[in-house]
C-alpha cells in the first residue's frame, strides 16, 4: 500500500493552510514523519524545492497517477527555521493539535499583511523598538554570594564540558536569582550565544526589562502581547539577523528565531500562564526543554515556589537541583502572622481589614513606608445571589455567575456579556439580592475611607488596560507617588519595591475553594510570593495573612516560607489521588452549539478509546465544570495513566476517529495534557 504525505512548500503564515500531496518512495517510508524536511518537484517544470511534511495517509486526495514522488530528504545543517518546524512536529504529537496549528504557534509573524484589500508591508519607523526611550542607568556587575556563585559555576562548568542539562534554581524570595541569570547570560554573550528569558506576566516586564537593559544595553529584545504587529516583527527580525542576542518575554518568546541559542531561562517557572489555553495547549517548560535539545542549549528553571512536578523531577535527578536558601545581603525573610477571620467576625468586625492589619497599615503610613494589599479577585462584588430563594444571577450565554462592578453593571468574565443589575430577584421578586463584597474596587473604596490621607493605587485587569497600563502604575509606586498598592495576583510576582515593609493578604484561602486539585499548590505559591514582596530593602518586613482556614497546610507553610514542608504534604495527596506528577491526565473535550451533538461526540470517543488496550483509568463522559460558554456546550472525559505515551496513543486514536466520522461535523474536539485549570 502506498503512503502519501501532505506537504507545505512555503513557510509563511498566509500559506500554511495550502498543502500539496506527494507519494512517499518505498526507501523513504521509514524516514519520513510529520515535521520532516524534504525536497520535492514542484510545478510543470519540475523544479526542486524544499517542503515540510505535515501529515501522512494511505488515502490519495486526487487521482493517484497524478501524484508526484518525494525526491529526497533534506540534508545539511539544520537552520533556526527548520528547528522551529521540528519543534512544531513535537508539539503536534505531544499536545494534540494539527501540524498546521503547531506551525502557526511557533513560526514568527511575517511582514506581509492585508491593508485596504492588498498585501503591503508594515509601516515601521526607523526605530520601532518597544524599548525606544527607555534608558535606565547602567548597572555594574554585582558580586555574587557563595550560594549564587555555586549555582552559576555548576551550570557554566557543565556547559563548558559539553553537558546540556535542565536545572531547577530554587531560591527563596529575594535570594538573587536574577543576578545568577545575568551572570549566565554574560557568559553566553562571551561565547557568541543567545539567550531567551521567559517571564510569566506582562506586569513583570517593566522592572525585569529595566534590569536587563541597564546591564546589557542594546542586546535586549522584548516581546509581549501588547506590542503592535510591526513591533513584534522587528523584534523577531533583529533576533533572526543576529543583531541582538537576549529576548525577554512571556510564553511566545520561546519561539524567537535565534540561530545560536545557548540558554533558555524560565523565571517563576511554576506560573500557570506558561501553559497555553489555546490549541495547541503546550506547556512552555517542557517545550523549552525540547527547543533546547534541538538547539544544543541548556535550560534554567527558577522559582521560590517550584511547581510540584518540577521539584519531583529535581529530587529524582531528571533536573539538577540548585538552591539559594537565603536572601541576598543577609536580609531576613519577613515575619508572617496569620489572622483567623472567624475570630474577627465573633468580635463584630465585618470589615475586610482586620484590627491587626488596620493598626499595621497606620503604623507604616506614619513611618512613610509603603504597603501592598493583595486580593485575588477583581470588581466590586463576586457572585450576586438572592438571600430569600438562593437564586444566583448567571450569564445567559455561559453557565457561570456574573460579577457586579461599581457602575452597577453585571459582567460575565468568560464571554464579556454585560447587563444592568436588577433591584429585585428575577426568580422570586425579593429585594434581598446582593453579593459577597470582596473585589479590589471595594477594597480600594474601604481602605480610602479608613485612611483618607493615603495615596492609593489599584492594579488589576480593569486598571491596566492599554499598552502601558502596568508600567504607569508600577512607575508611580516605585517612585513613592502612592502609599498603598492594592491589587490582584499581578502585584505579588517578582516585583522589587525596597520601601514596602508590609504586605496584607486578604481572604487568603479563596483559591483553596477552587474545583481543582492544584488549589492548595496555587494558594501556597500566591501567599509565599506575596509575602516575599515585604522587607526587600534595608527595613525588615512584615506580612499579615487573613484567612478563614488558618490551619490549612498551604497557609501555615506559606507563613513559614517552608517549601519543603509544603511539598511533602502535597505530594502525598497527589500520590493518593493519582494526580500529576504521580500520574498524568488527558482531558478530551467536545464542544458544540447543539448539546445533543456534543453528547453524541463525547459518547463515540468514550466508546472507541475504552476498547483500546491500555493501563488507564477513564472518568466520564460528563459535563464540564462550566457546562456552557458563549452558547457552546462542553462535554469532557478525563483519562489517567502513569505512562504519558499511553495517553498520547489514546489521543492519536481519538483524532483518527474524529477525522473519519461524520458525526463530528458541527463539533470541535480539544485535547489537553495535564491541564492547569479545571474544566
Amino acid at each position: 500500500m502506498d503512503l502519501y504525505a501532505d506537504i507545505i512548500v512555503d513557510i509563511s503564515l498566509k500559506q500554511l493552510d495550502k498543502t500539496f500531496q506527494y507519494r512517499v518512495p518505498k526507501d523513504l517510508v521509514s524516514l519520513v514523519s510529520p515535521g520532516s524536511l524534504v525536497n520535492v518537484p514542484f510545478g510543470n517544470g519540475g523544479r526542486m524545492i524544499e517542503g515540510v511534511v505535515l501529515s501522512l495517509s494511505d488515502v490519495p486526495k486526487i487521482d493517484a497517477s497524478k501524484i508526484k514522488d518525494i525526491d529526497s530528504m533534506k540534508k545539511g545543517a539544520v537552520s533556526a527555521e527548520e528547528q522551529m518546524i521540528s519543534l512544531a512536529a513535537w508539539i503536534s504529537r505531544n499536545y494534540g493539535s494539527t501540524m498546521i496549528q503547531a506551525l502557526k504557534t511557533v513560526m514568527p509573524v511575517k511582514k506581509a499583511v492585508r491593508k485596504r484589500g492588498k498585501a503591503e508591508d508594515y509601516e515601521v519607523e526607523a526605530d520601532a523598538s518597544p524599548l525606544r526611550g527607555r534608558c535606565p542607568e547602567g548597572a555594574d556587575e554585582v558580586a555574587l554570594n557563595p550560594a549564587q556563585n555555586t549555582a552559576a559555576d555548576k551550570i557554566l562548568s557543565d556547559y563548558n564540558n559539553g553537558e546540556r542539562k535542565t536545572y531547577l534554581l530554587h531560591g527563596v524570595t529575594g535570594s538573587g536569582k536574577t543576578e545568577v541569570y545575568m551572570r549566565l547570560i554574560e557568559e553566553m554573550l562571551k561565547k557568541g550565544k543567545e539567550t531567551i528569558v521567559l517571564i510569566p506576566e506582562i506586569a513583570l516586564t517593566y522592572q525585569t526589562v529595566n534590569r536587563f537593559t541597564a546591564r546589557f544595553k542594546d542586546e535586549v529584545l522584548i516581546m509581549h502581547s501588547r506590542l503592535s504587529a510591526g513591533e513584534r516583527y522587528e523584534q523577531f527580525e533583529d533576533a533572526r539577523e543576529g543583531r541582538k542576542k537576549i529576548m525577554v518575554g512571556p510564553r511566545s518568546a520561546l519561539f524567537t528565531p535565534f540561530k545560536n541559542l545557548g540558554l533558555i531561562i524560565i523565571d517563576e517557572e511554576h506560573e500557570q500562564s506558561y501553559k497555553s489555553e489555546q490549541v495547541p495547549r503546550y506547556h512552555a517548560r517542557e517545550t523549552a526543554i525540547e527547543r533546547a535539545r534541538l538547539s544544543n542549549a541548556s535550560v534554567v528553571l527558577g522559582s521560590a515556589t517550584p511547581a510540584v512536578e518540577s521539584y519531583e523531577k529535581a529530587l529524582t535527578g531528571e533536573y539538577t537541583l540548585l538552591e539559594l536558601p537565603e536572601r541576598v545581603m543577609e536580609r531576613n525573610l519577613p515575619e508572617c502572622e496569620i489572622i483567623d477571620l472567624r475570630s474577627e467576625l465573633k468580635r463584630g468586625n465585618r470589615s475586610m481589614i482586620g484590627k491587626k492589619l488596620h493598626e499595621s497599615i497606620q503604623d507604616r503610613l506614619d513611618k512613610k513606608e509603603q504597603v501592598m494589599l493583595f486580593l485575588n479577585r477583581r470588581g466590586m462584588i463576586g457572585s450576586v445571589s438572592c438571600r430569600a430563594c438562593g437564586h444566583v444571577i448567571k450569564c445567559p450565554h455561559c453557565d457561570v455567575p456574573m460579577t457586579l462592578h461599581r457602575n452597577r453593571m453585571l459582567t460575565c468574565h468568560y464571554c464579556g456579556h454585560i447587563e444592568s443589575a436588577k433591584p429585585l430577584c428575577p426568580k422570586c421578586g425579593s429585594k434581598y439580592i446582593g453579593g459577597f463584597k470582596a473585589g479590589t474596587e471595594k477594597v480600594e473604596e474601604s481602605v480610602q475611607k479608613m485612611f483618607p490621607n493615603a495615596k492609593i493605587l489599584r492594579m488589576d485587569a480593569d486598571t491596566t488596560k492599554g499598552k502601558t497600563g502596568h508600567e504607569t502604575i508600577l512607575k508611580k509606586f516605585a517612585s513613592h507617588k502612592a502609599d498603598i498598592l492594592i491589587g490582584t495576583q499581578m502585584i505579588v510576582k517578582g516585583h522589587d519595591f525596597p520601601n514596602v515593609t508590609l504586605v496584607g493578604i486578604l481572604a487568603a484561602d479563596l483559591s483553596l475553594n477552587e474545583n481543582d486539585y492544584r488549589g492548595a499548590e496555587r494558594t501556597f505559591q500566591l501567599l509565599t510570593q506575596a509575602a516575599g514582596r515585604a522587607g526587600r530593602g534595608d527595613t525588615p518586613g512584615a506580612v499579615i495573612i487573613q484567612t478563614y482556614q488558618p490551619e490549612h497546610y498551604a497557609v501555615t507553610c506559606a507563613a513559614a516560607q517552608d517549601y519543603k514542608g509544603f511539598f511533602e504534604k502535597e505530594i502525598a495527596y497527589r500520590k493518593l489521588g493519582s494526580y500529576p506528577p504521580a500520574s498524568h491526565l488527558l482531558l478530551i473535550m467536545v464542544t458544540s452549539q447543539r448539546e445533543a451533538k456534543a453528547d453524541t461526540g463525547i459518547g463515540l470517543i468514550y466508546e472507541h478509546i475504552t476498547k483500546l488496550p491500555s493501563k488507564c483509568d477513564f472518568y466520564g463522559p460528563m459535563d464540564a465544570n462550566v457546562k456552557k460558554i458563549a452558547d457552546t456546550y462542553r462535554k469532557i472525559i478525563y483519562i489517567k495513566s502513569k505512562d504519558y505515551n499511553h495517553l498520547v496513543n489514546i489521543k492519536d486514536r481519538a483524532e483518527d476517529l474524529v477525522k473519519d466520522f461524520p458525526a463530528f461535523r458541527d463539533t470541535l474536539v480539544y485535547f489537553d495534557f495535564d491541564p492547569m485549570s479545571g474544566f
